[in-house]
């Protein structure tokens, strides 16, 4: 099972941390592991390069783990409003997303939020 836990501060999604294999089919063959990956690199990629932002990642593929997180998204760290808008949007967005499918893979996805101060 993969486990995604998000996370918010003040009410801003400011990261993510995804642990964990799905084990919705083979190694090289699972639909939903390829789908988590692309959307990772999705929210990633646009932060950085769309909305001109830093973001940390960390990937421990050994214990099949990554770590996302951008200052951008919060108030004590931005000042412009529509890029804290923006960046804490896109983690909102795909916090969403991954509720929806959720629903259809119960049993090799769970998703939770955690309120907590940057980290």
């Amino acid at each position: 099972m993969t486990r995604i836990t998000f996370f918010r501060s003040s009410g801003s999604f400011y990261g993510f941390e995804e642990k964990g294999h799905t084990g919705y089919g083979e190694a090289g063959e699972d639909v939903l592991c390829a789908a988590l990956s692309a959307m990772t690199m999705l929210v990633v990629n646009t932060a950085e390069v769309a909305y001109a932002s830093d973001v940390e990642y960390n990937v421990n593929e050994g214990a099949t783990e990554i770590k996302v997180r951008s200052k951008a998204a919060l108030p004590e760290f931005e000042n412009d409003e529509r890029k804290r808008y923006a960046v804490s949007g896109l983690f909102c967005g795909y916090y969403y997303q991954l509720m929806d499918l959720q629903e259809e893979y119960y049993d090799n996805l769970e998703v939770n939020v955690v309120d907590r101060d940057y980290q």
